[in-house]
């Protein structure tokens, strides 16, 4: 449970600037290459970075580097957002309380209730405003902090998939692959952005293989070929952008 703490003042922030969100569509991430999100967005001395790479009406994500010791003060939205802590320590205060995020953890933030975050090692994270219409599964619950690998089991011979959240123009899923299986090759609806959250895997992506492992991500265009086969024992999370 989160638990009741002050946080501290932000020492500077970075915001890049994003023009009109309404004419934004495509994740504004690079396809068809493994990268690591928290590798690639790493905290700037005594500052706070934040990168949009996508902003409409329907949702948002951006990626968020606090260096160590600094904070963003708790803000109300009309929206809930899902937080998703790649490294560091991360600390989340939802609604007068506290709690901290590991690697791999995430919490949903309540709707119009006061949301800061702040970190005393350094933190990389993404954040996924989400849109109207949203449904959350039951297996997780507002302000809690939960562990994305853990919420899915394996089984012998299987894949398990569990939705996450959904709302209007986005799913957020997370698989667990047994070793030996895979999908089959397919192409996505929309555009799709992999987090994967334990294991090593192969993604075939438009002809070429791509070895993936924990920490790392990948994302497909929409319509890309691609197909995902396990190496062991594998679980990921996948960010599927929807369309009317």
């Amino acid at each position: 449970m989160l638990l009741l703490q002050q946080p501290p003042s932000i020492t500077c922030r970075i915001i890049p600037s994003f023009h009109d969100n309404k004419k934004v569509i495509a994740l504004k991430e690079k396809e068809g290459v493994v990268f690591s999100v928290a590798l690639e967005n790493q905290p700037v001395e005594g500052c706070t970075v934040s990168r949009a790479i996508h902003d409409t009406e329907d949702f948002g994500v951006t990626y968020f580097s606090l260096a160590r010791d600094t904070d963003i003060s708790p803000e109300s939205y009309p929206s809930a957002k899902i937080i998703i802590n790649h490294s560091g320590g991360l600390t989340v205060s939802c609604g007068g309380h506290e709690g901290t995020l590991g690697g791999g953890e995430a919490v949903i933030t309540p709707v119009n209730m006061p949301v800061g975050t702040k970190t005393h090692t350094g933190s990389v994270y993404t954040e996924i405003r989400l849109g109207e219409g949203v449904n959350v599964n039951t297996a997780v619950h507002d302000g809690e902090i939960f562990s994305l690998a853990d919420l899915v089991p394996y089984q012998e011979g299987r894949i398990v998939n569990m939705d996450i959240v959904s709302s209007k123009g986005l799913k957020f899923v997370v698989m667990a692959f047994d070793e030996g299986t895979g999908l089959s090759e397919h192409a996505a609806p929309g555009e799709a952005l992999i987090f994967v959250l334990e294991g090593e895997g192969i993604i075939g992506y438009e002809g070429k293989e791509h070895h993936i492992m924990a920490g790392e991500n990948f994302k497909f265009a929409k319509n890309g070929r691609h197909y995902v086969k396990a190496q062991g024992r594998f679980k990921m999370a996948l960010l599927l952008t929807l369309e009317d």
